[in-house]
């Protein structure tokens, strides 16, 4: 990373890597001529009469974080009908299901794999977008992204004219690499909104995420029962196209690298600043090309989710929560089946998980009061900064399991009404908002920096688990149903949903493990420990030595403030 082009967060590692201030550091350029310059801006800035790289610091009402509250929550809307975009297209694929399996001539189960590849290759799209909106900008990002996405739509909807299976697997795997998602949402929120006030609006952007996987289902079903299989593929497509047009028109640009840039040469061109540049102006086309720093990037959420405890249970937490929701769209018709429900009354079921989300977000505003109260009295308090944002957490992961052996075991109108099953769904609903909400609302706290990876690593295990299960779901529920021909199909899905209440309940437990011992997770985390290095070294106001400390903050700097997720 090049000492010159540093990215600035609002966080610790801003002070530790930016301490000396920008034109300090040109100056040290200058004065090192033996020194080999590593950039096309160290070249620049070393000849002449130098110049100065401008930062968050020096201009902060030219950031995202100076927008007015309306244009911060109109853009926050906006962002919520993409987020919702993104996710329909994940789930109302699975009402064409059985027209593709019976026009194009492959078994349900194949069919099925539209929906699966989907969601898998989503969750690699999604860290492998981050990057470039970090270096380019959210806006033209998230643009190319929804025209990707809303292209590939094409070759799934006239699937049935050139009769390829194929081509449907085709478009449905490149739609769901090219979208963004969280990695770009999430990050806006981050532009807009300090730390210490982005708990609403992340928790405004989270209700879209999961709120947009029951919207397929729910309007899939009249379709389904209305229309031809295509028309969930072109509804796709109409309203991407809507909100793209939505986000094209009334979006600004947040990303604070890029407003930094226009600020710097509106300065230049009325003559007040002549020698200022914008932290990504002087980069040539092989630095953004060909930066080594993206491997990193990219690489870092995996290896963070594979080797450090608190992001790998939390994240497998979120993860196995939202696939539930996923298995659900393929098999709720299995337990209303038994109570004679259409395909359009098996999605109107999935209100119930609505007005879930609904309730869970509401419940959030007076824990969000709790949590910043707290943190105002005992600022000083490890647990009260951070294991008291899983506090709400604590007492609403048990839902989950709760919610599948109710779900499962009352799904049969001879044990009770279709209300209580639906119940089930609610309580499963309330649990899957709030395990998303809080455990980033913890990695970004907890992880500062670092945070980006961290809850990368979660939206992966969401996005990934979700399309394995997916895949899963048909043969799962038919092996404790014998394919559906079981007499007593009630009894079988009652053990099949027990037995993922169990894998629940485990999960739940390591969370309350995590919710103890935080502290002394975070004391044995590598990331953990160079976040409290870069803290020390600012608070000591002295430069960071070594080189090991010196590569923490340049991984700081390359770090955007806040998560990938979806």
């Amino acid at each position: 990373m090049q000492p010159l082009m540093i990215q600035t967060s609002r966080g610790a590692a801003q002070g530790a890597a930016d301490s000396n201030g920008p034109t300090a550091t040109a100056h040290s350029a200058e004065k090192a001529p033996a020194k080999q310059a590593t950039s096309h801006a160290e070249v620049v800035l070393s000849g002449g009469n130098g110049g100065t790289i401008l930062t968050e610091r020096d201009c902060p009402e030219a950031l995202g974080f100076a927008f007015s509250n309306r244009k911060k929550w109109l853009t926050l809307t906006i962002i919520f009908l993409v987020q919702t975009s993104m996710n329909l297209n994940a789930s109302l694929y699975a009402n064409a299901q059985s027209g593709i399996a019976r026009d194009l001539n492959v078994s349900p189960q194949s069919a099925v794999s539209g929906a699966a590849v989907f969601l898998i290759t989503y969750a690699f799209g999604c860290e492998l977008w981050a990057p470039w909106s970090e270096e380019f900008g959210r806006k033209p990002v998230l643009q190319c992204s929804l025209f990707l996405v809303n292209l590939c739509c094409i070759p799934v909807g006239t699937g049935f004219y050139h009769k390829s299976f194929s081509g449907v697997l085709a478009g449905r795997a490149l739609g769901g690499l090219f979208s963004a998602g969280g990695s770009v949402t999430l990050g806006m929120v981050a532009d807009m909104f300090d730390t210490e006030h982005q708990e609403h609006p992340l928790a405004f952007i989270v209700l879209s995420s999961v709120g947009g996987s029951i919207v397929g289902p729910i309007v899939g079903g009249f379709v389904e029962d209305n229309c031809p299989w295509q028309w969930a593929i072109w509804i796709q497509l109409l309203f991407g196209a809507f909100v793209q047009l939505l986000h094209l028109l009334l979006v600004p640009e947040t990303r604070a690298t890029v407003l930094l840039g226009r600020h710097a040469k509106k300065l230049r061109a009325s003559g007040d600043r002549p020698d200022v540049y914008g932290p990504s102006e002087l980069k040539t086309w092989r630095e953004y090309l060909v930066p080594r720093e993206l491997v990193s990037l990219w690489l870092r959420p995996f290896h963070m989710f594979a080797t450090d405890l608190i992001v790998l249970v939390l994240s497998l937490l979120s993860g196995f929560s939202d696939a539930l929701i996923f298995m659900q769209i393929q098999s709720l018709s299995r337990v209303f089946k038994l109570y004679g429900f259409t395909n359009t009354q098996n999605g109107l079921a999935f209100i119930s998980i609505g007005l879930a989300y609904l309730i869970a977000y509401a419940l959030y505003f007076p824990v969000i009061r709790r949590n910043r109260a707290l943190r105002a009295r005992q600022p000083a308090d490890e647990r009260a900064q951070y294991e008291a944002r899983l506090w709400w957490l604590v007492y609403t992961a048990p839902l989950l399991p709760i919610g599948l052996v109710v779900f499962g075991c009352t799904g049969s109108p001879a044990v009770a009404h279709w209300a209580v099953p639906m119940l089930g769904c609610v309580l499963i609903g309330v649990a899957n908002y709030t395990v998303y909400m809080a455990t980033i609302d913890y990695m970004v706290a907890a992880y500062g920096p670092y945070s980006a990876s961290a809850t990368g690593g979660n939206g992966f295990a969401r996005d990934f688990l979700a399309g394995l299960l997916t895949w899963a779901a048909q043969p799962y529920y038919d092996a404790f149903t014998h394919g559906g021909r079981d007499p007593d199909p009630h009894r079988g899905l009652a053990i099949a949903n027990g037995v993922l209440a169990a894998i629940a309940l485990l999960l739940v437990a390591a969370t309350f493990a995590v919710y103890r011992t935080g502290p002394y997770l975070r004391r044995h985390s590598p990331f953990a420990q160079s976040l409290a290095r870069a803290a020390a070294a600012e608070n000591a106001s002295s430069p960071v030595q070594g080189p090991q400390e010196a590569e923490e903050i340049r991984s700081f700097a390359a770090e955007p403030s806040v998560s990938r997720v979806v």
